[in-house]
C-alpha cells in the first residue's frame, strides 16, 4: 500500500463518515463514532477485497468500491445498534 493510497483511503472514509453524520443530524460524539465506524468499515472492505482479488472500482492499489460499500454498511448498522440501545437518535 502506497502512502498516497493510504491517505486517499482515509480521506474517502472520513468523507463518508462526516457526510453520514451530517445526514442523520448528529453532534460531536456521534461524529467521532461515525468517523471510527467509517474507517473500520472502509479498511475491512478494502482488505477483504484485496484478499478476494475483487477489483470493483479500484483506484490503483486501493479497493475503493468494496471499501465504500462496507463503510456505508458499518455506518448504518452502527447507528442502528446505538439507536436501538438507548431508544433515541
Amino acid at each position: 500500500m502506497t502512502p498516497p493510497a493510504l491517505f486517499y483511503g482515509f480521506l474517502l472514509s472520513s468523507l463518508y463518515g462526516t457526510a453520514y453524520n451530517f445526514w442523520i443530524g448528529g453532534k460531536g460524539l456521534k461524529l467521532a463514532l461515525s468517523l471510527v465506524l467509517s474507517w473500520i468499515g472502509f479498511w475491512a472492505g478494502h482488505f477483504l477485497g484485496d484478499y478476494l482479488q475483487w477489483s470493483f472500482a479500484s483506484i490503483g492499489p486501493l479497493r475503493a468500491g468494496i471499501g465504500t460499500i462496507f463503510s456505508i454498511l458499518f455506518l448504518i448498522v452502527g447507528n442502528w445498534l446505538i439507536k436501538g440501545e438507548n431508544g433515541n437518535k
